[in-house]
């Protein structure tokens, strides 16, 4: 995808990743739901605001996993100055590097996206109350850029049924309207794993939120949301 971005223009759908906690996978998830989209023909672009890593990692950054898979340039998922070589949320890694820490509002105007772009997946950082900017967490900036959709990504072990929970009270809380936008996505759910089977079963029945184990049926969910999008908004202009 070589096309301009725009801080103006807006995805026909917006897709926000947050996560119930950090390591939870949010960027294989955002990897595999896009590359999904893209065989469906749905242009996707992708976009973490900030990120923030261990200078000495093996892992690629997530920003280069996300432009992979997207057909982006890296550098339009995450911009090199909001990279910071320190293992700590965005903002207590420019301190410790000694730059000024990142505003909420800094993100948002670097935030772009292509012209006719279909769907735009937001990856933010850590969990939903992990610190994005100085002044918002990763609550804050998806309720700045107000998503259509909202995809919690939760682990499936032991754990999972709290940490989604709470995940869903801080979001319900912190940004009532996407409370009722969000998807529960358990990741590394094995079907086969009684522990994993019950914590879906158990969830499934307190939330009210849609509770799904696997990247098929979050991907059918979304390209028919962007389906009803298209025909509220007519035609899209391309295709990946």
């Amino acid at each position: 995808m070589s096309q301009s971005t725009s801080a103006g223009a807006r995805p026909k759908l917006l897709v926000a990743c947050v996560g119930t906690a950090t390591e939870v996978g949010k960027t294989w998830v955002g990897a595999r739901t896009i590359e999904a989209l893209r065989r469906r023909s749905i242009q996707v672009a992708a976009r973490k605001p900030a990120e923030s890593f261990a200078v000495d990692g093996h892992e690629p950054l997530d920003s280069k996993v996300l432009a992979h898979t997207s057909g982006e340039p890296a550098e339009q998922v995450t911009p090199p100055q909001r990279r910071y070589a320190v293992a700590l949320a965005p903002p207590m890694a420019a301190q410790r590097l000694g730059l000024a820490p990142p505003l909420i509002a800094e993100l948002l105007v670097e935030l772009g996206w292509p012209s006719g772009c279909r769907v735009g997946w937001l990856e933010t950082v850590g969990g939903v109350r992990s610190p994005v900017a100085a002044d918002a967490d990763s609550l804050g900036l998806c309720a700045a850029v107000d998503p259509d959709v909202v995809v919690l990504v939760g682990d499936a072990s032991l754990g999972a049924i709290g940490a989604a929970v709470s995940a869903i009270d801080s979001i319900t809380l912190g940004a009532p309207a996407l409370a009722d936008r969000t998807i529960v996505l358990m990741n590394r759910f094995d079907p086969d794993d009684d522990g994993h089977r019950e914590n879906h079963r158990w969830l499934a029945e307190h939330l009210s939120q849609p509770v799904l184990t696997d990247i098929a049926s979050l991907a059918n969910r979304l390209a028919d949301a962007v389906g009803r999008a298209d025909q509220t908004f007519g035609a899209p202009g391309g295709s990946a």
